[in-house]
C-alpha cells in the first residue's frame, strides 16, 4: 500500500502537468507515492498521454467530465488506496523532501489534523508586481500572515482561511467524509467553505513551511483583477449555500471595502474589481 496518494485536478496544462509529475518523481519517497490525475477535458489527449507514459512512480489518470476542481478532488480521493491523501495543484512543483514531510508528521501526530505545506512563487518565473503583492497581501496566498505558528496548528478561529489545497494533507477517511462542494459553478472560496467544515468537524491545521512548493502560474495585473472579480460573484453564491461563509463584507468593513477602492494603489484596483463581481452576483439574482 502506499504511504501517501498525491490527487493533482488538472486542466488543459499538459507541460505544467508533466512538470509537476517529473517534481513528483524526484520525491525522497517517490517509490511510496500514488499519484492520481484527475483530468476533466477528454478531448486533452497530450494531457491523458502525459499521465499515462512510463513513469518511474505510480501514476493513474481518470478522465471526467467537465467539472469544478472541487468535484475532481472528490474523484481522486475516492479512488485513493492509502490513509492519507495529499491534494496537489498540476502548477505546484514540490521540493524533493515536500511528500517524506507530509507523510512524517500524519505518522507521528497522536490526533488526525490537516497539514498545509508552504508554496512559493517558481523561481524559474518571472514575478510581476501583482504577484509580490498576491503573496504578501493573503488575496491568493497568506503565509506571512501564519509564519509565527510555523511547526504547530493554527488557532481554530482562523485555520479555515488558510486551508489551501494547492498543498495540503490530510487523513484519506475525513476527506471521504468532508468532499468539497460540487454544486458551484464559479471559481473561488471553495477551500475557504472546505476549510470551515474541517474547522467545525474538529480537525486541525498544521502548519510545516518545509515541506515547499513552487507556484508556476505567472499572473498579470490584468488576470488578477479578471480573477477577483469572479470571486466577487463566487463569494455571493458560496453564501447562498453555506450561510456560515463570512468572507462578504459587511457593515463597517463593507463601507470600509467602498472606501479603500477608490485609492489608485494594488490593493484600492482589487477590492474595486470584487465589488463588481459582488455586485454582478446580486443584480442577476435580484
Amino acid at each position: 500500500m502506499p504511504k501517501l496518494s498525491v490527487i493533482i485536478p488538472t486542466h488543459n496544462r499538459p507541460d505544467t502537468l508533466r512538470t509537476c509529475l517529473e517534481h513528483l518523481e524526484r520525491q525522497t519517497i517517490a517509490d511510496q507515492l500514488e499519484v492520481i490525475v484527475v483530468n476533466d477535458n477528454e478531448k486533452d489527449k497530450e494531457t491523458i498521454q502525459i499521465a499515462n507514459q512510463d513513469w518511474r512512480i505510480s501514476v493513474h489518470c481518470e478522465t471526467i467530465a467537465p467539472c469544478q476542481q472541487g468535484a475532481a478532488r472528490n474523484r481522486g480521493i475516492a479512488l485513493a488506496q492509502s490513509s492519507t491523501v495529499l491534494l496537489l495543484g498540476d502548477d505546484m512543483f514540490l521540493k524533493q523532501d515536500a511528500c517524506a514531510l507530509h507523510e512524517s508528521i500524519h505518522r507521528n501526530r497522536s490526533t488526525p489534523c490537516a497539514v498545509l505545506g508552504e508554496i512559493a512563487w517558481d523561481p524559474n518565473l518571472e514575478v510581476t508586481p501583482v504577484m509580490e503583492w498576491l503573496m504578501i497581501s493573503g488575496w491568493q496566498f497568506g503565509y506571512p500572515k501564519i509564519q509565527k505558528y510555523a511547526g504547530n496548528v493554527l488557532p481554530k478561529s482562523i485555520q479555515h482561511l488558510f486551508a489551501y489545497t494547492s498543498n495540503i494533507s490530510l487523513n484519506t477517511e475525513v476527506a471521504t467524509r468532508l468532499p468539497f462542494l460540487e454544486d458551484v459553478s464559479l471559481y473561488g472560496w471553495e477551500d475557504i467553505e472546505w476549510g470551515m467544515r474541517l474547522r467545525d468537524s474538529g480537525v486541525q491545521l498544521y502548519y510545516e513551511p518545509l515541506a515547499l512548493a513552487y507556484h508556476h502560474h505567472r499572473i498579470t495585473l490584468e488576470d488578477s483583477l479578471r480573477r477577483m472579480e469572479i470571486i466577487g460573484e463566487s463569494a455571493v453564491r458560496i453564501k447562498e449555500i453555506a450561510p456560515d461563509f463570512d468572507r462578504l463584507p459587511r457593515g463597517f468593513k463593507k463601507i470600509a471595502y467602498h472606501i479603500f477602492a477608490k485609492f489608485p494603489t494594488m490593493a484600492g484596483q482589487h477590492r474595486r474589481a470584487f465589488l463588481r463581481g459582488i455586485k454582478r452576483a446580486q443584480q442577476s439574482g435580484a
